[in-house]
This record gives structure tokens, C-alpha cells and sequence, in this order.
């Protein structure tokens, strides 16, 4: 069952990209796609590149070095797309404070389609894990994301948190979705770097990978879908709000100069 090309195999790499685009589309049909242009670009275009890869997979005629430079495409935009997504949820969580909440979605899209050309670039320098350079370069990229991604999940998470700012239902969802994807594929790949595991293994991991991504994306129809809970907010800001009051206050002062 655990093997390529087997039907779980087929259904983990179709499913949820068939899913995603049928979410992009609820998405779009429930007006909400003002707030959320990045995801809605990230659900159809890395769909349709996993989708594209998949078909360049079981068609015969399609060479291995083909297939590779379509999972290479694939990744270079759905890497970049990621970080437009992180830096727009990042902007809704400081929608209360619009002046860092543009500078904070400029730095972290900025930063995230820098880190993709430089981990490109690294890949060619790196020592490769396997025979064909085409392979190892597109693990490295892939490495390099996933990490600084987790990276950037993590301290939104902790951000929001010290400063006790209120989650916009389907950011925290979108947010969410992200991060258990991207802990999966590192803890993976980390497992695979230090441990030189059997073919049989790598393929375990390979579905591990694949199903983590079907639940981020089963996460992202749950919270669009099912409405949530109330809650009423105690009155008064805390401390750490008005710091952040301050912060933009001073910085919207400093773009009108």
C-alpha cells in the first residue's frame, strides 16, 4: 500500500490539490477574496503546479530531467506565493495598526522572495545528497522554505500572543494549515539527513509528507466552513497594545515626513 504509484499514492497527490482548488473557489464565492488575494492565487497556482507535476509523473513520455524542471517551477512559485500569504496574515493580524501592518507585509514578502533566490543559489554550491544535481538542488530550496517558513509561523504565533492580539477566524486558520504542513516535511527531512534511512522508509516519510498536507488542507476548509464561537472581549486594551499603538503612531508620522 505504502508504495509509488499505488492508489493511496495517486489519491494523497490529487486529493488535496483538487480540494485547494475547490476551496479557492468557495473562497472567491463567498466574497472574502479582498481580504485574501495571496491564498486565493496560492490555492489555484500551487494546485495546478502540484497537479501539472503529477501528470508529467505518469505520463511515459515525460523524461525524468522534464518532470524535475516542472517540480522546479512548482517550487520557485509556491515557495514565493507562501510568504505573500504569511506577510498577508500578518497585515490582518495588525489591522488595528495599518502603518506596521504594511511595513511588516513589505518585509516579510521581501524577505521571503529573497530567501528563495538565495537558497537557489546556495543549492549549486552545497554538497549533494544524491547523483543528480537537479534532485538535490530542489531539496535544498524545499529545506530552506520549510524552515524559514516554520520560522516565521512560529513567531506570528508568539507575537500575537505577547501583545494579545484577536485572530481573524480563517488567517488563524490559513496560519495554522501552514505550520502543520511545514513541521511535518522538516521533522522529515531531518530525520532523513541524520539518519540515512532505507528506500522503504523514504517512501514512509514521502506519505507522511503528503497526508500532513491533506490535513492542512482539510484544516483551511474547517475554518472557512464552520463558523466559530463568540466571545466577548474584556474592555480596555493591555499594555502591550498600546505599545504597538505608539510604535504606529510614531511610524505613519515618520512615512508623511
Amino acid at each position: 500500500m505504502l508504495q509509488a504509484h499505488s492508489f493511496l499514492w495517486n489519491y494523497l497527490w490529487v486529493a488535496p490539490n483538487v480540494l485547494l482548488i475547490l476551496f479557492g473557489f468557495l473562497l472567491w464565492r463567498r466574497d472574502r477574496t479582498q481580504k485574501f488575494r495571496a491564498f486565493l492565487v496560492f490555492a489555484f497556482l500551487s494546485s495546478l503546479g502540484d497537479l501539472a507535476a503529477y501528470l508529467a509523473d505518469i505520463i511515459p513520455s515525460v523524461t525524468p530531467t522534464t518532470f524535475w524542471r516542472v517540480i522546479w517551477v512548482g517550487l520557485i512559485v509556491e515557495s514565493i506565493l507562501k510568504f505573500l500569504v504569511i506577510g498577508e496574515v500578518f497585515s490582518h493580524l495588525l489591522n488595528p495598526y495599518p502603518a506596521i501592518a504594511r511595513l511588516g507585509k513589505n518585509l516579510l514578502t521581501g524577505f521571503g522572495t529573497i530567501l528563495v533566490l538565495v537558497a537557489a543559489v546556495v543549492a549549486a554550491f552545497a554538497r549533494p545528497d544524491s547523483k543528480f544535481d537537479i534532485i538535490f538542488d530542489a531539496h535544498i530550496v524545499e529545506q530552506t522554505v520549510f524552515l524559514v517558513e516554520t520560522g516565521l509561523i512560529i513567531f506570528l504565533f508568539i507575537f500575537a500572543a505577547h501583545f494579545h492580539l484577536g485572530w481573524e477566524r480563517l488567517s488563524f486558520g490559513i496560519l495554522l494549515g501552514l505550520g502543520i504542513s511545514s513541521c511535518v516535511h522538516l521533522a522529515t527531512w531531518a530525520i532523513i539527513a541524520n539518519t540515512n534511512p532505507s528506500e522503504h522508509m523514504r517512501m514512509v516519510f514521502a506519505f507522511l509528507n503528503m497526508g500532513a498536507y491533506h490535513i492542512s488542507v482539510l484544516t483551511w476548509f474547517y475554518y472557512l466552513l464552520v463558523p466559530g464561537r463568540v466571545r466577548v472581549k474584556p474592555g480596555g486594551l493591555p499594555p502591550s497594545a498600546d505599545i504597538l499603538a505608539v510604535w504606529n503612531r510614531e511610524l505613519e508620522r515618520l512615512l508623511q515626513q
